[in-house]
């Protein structure tokens, strides 16, 4: 079952009779599409484009002809974005929504998680109730690492106060069973989102936001790949990180 196609003709109100009218091709095509049978590249690109997604959001590997550019096979590597706002607003809502195992984000303010989906937080409360191991970790507003990226991106202080802002949205998910958030003092190299076997990966430049640096979809394999070398980073950060305490923040931010 292609669950991603699905979604989008949920979240998009158009019936699988509807798409197939747009695509001119019989229903049960469309029937065997969302049943996990790739279409021919010519109706990807037709699909996407009705759908106003990335072809390649809705199917991960469509091993075009020619196979895949050369040193990137087996790698885990996906799709990747000129920046993170290219990255349709639906798969990031998809990704979350489709997580049965663990959603893992390592940011420093991440506004943007919040401000794009004002119900994340909700969102990741319910999936936290239905079993999905949460863990969300933040830039410590007090540590040397924000303050040193503060001066890098010429914001100052600025930084520090985003994520001390972003962190208000995600007050409730405290005392959510199986939702962790803590707070590490680490040179980001790269912010990171793990939904399952997928992951969101945005380098760093220097001087320069999250938000205008590029983006990589990568995706677990059997094989040894780029996305195991990021899960490890996110382990190795998350285990020096410290447990966010509402009470220290404000009394910290106080002073």
């Amino acid at each position: 079952m292609n669950e991603r196609l699905r979604s989008a003709l949920i979240q998009r109100g158009i019936t699988p009779e509807d798409l197939a009218t747009l695509c001119d091709v019989d229903p049960k095509t469309v029937a065997r599409w969302i049943g996990g049978r790739p279409p021919r590249v010519r109706y990807r690109w037709m699909v996407a484009k009705h759908l106003d997604m990335d072809e390649t959001y809705l199917w991960p590997d469509p091993q075009p002809k020619g196979g895949r550019a050369p040193g990137l096979s087996g790698s885990g590597f996906v799709a990747a974005y000129p920046d993170r706002a290219s990255v349709p607003r639906e798969m990031w809502i998809s990704l979350l929504l489709e997580a049965a195992q663990q959603v893992d984000v390592l940011v420093f303010s991440g506004t943007f998680f919040a401000q794009s989906n004002p119900h994340v937080a909700k969102m990741l409360a319910q999936r936290a109730e239905a079993g999905v191991r949460v863990r969300l970790c933040f830039g410590d507003p007090d540590g040397q690492a924000v303050a040193l990226r503060g001066r890098e991106e010429g914001i100052g202080d600025a930084l520090a106060a985003k994520i001390r802002a972003s962190l208000t949205y995600y007050r409730a998910l405290i005392t959510s069973p199986n939702c962790e958030i803590r707070l590490h003092d680490t040179t980001l190299y790269n912010s990171l989102f793990r939904y399952d076997g997928d992951m969101l990966v945005n380098p760093h430049l220097w001087g320069q936001p999250a938000s205008a640096n590029p983006l990589m979809h990568l995706q677990q394999s059997t094989e040894a790949n780029w996305f195991d070398g990021y899960a490890q980073s996110f382990e190795a950060v998350w285990h020096t990180a410290r447990p966010w305490t509402i009470d220290r923040e404000e009394s910290g931010s106080d002073a």
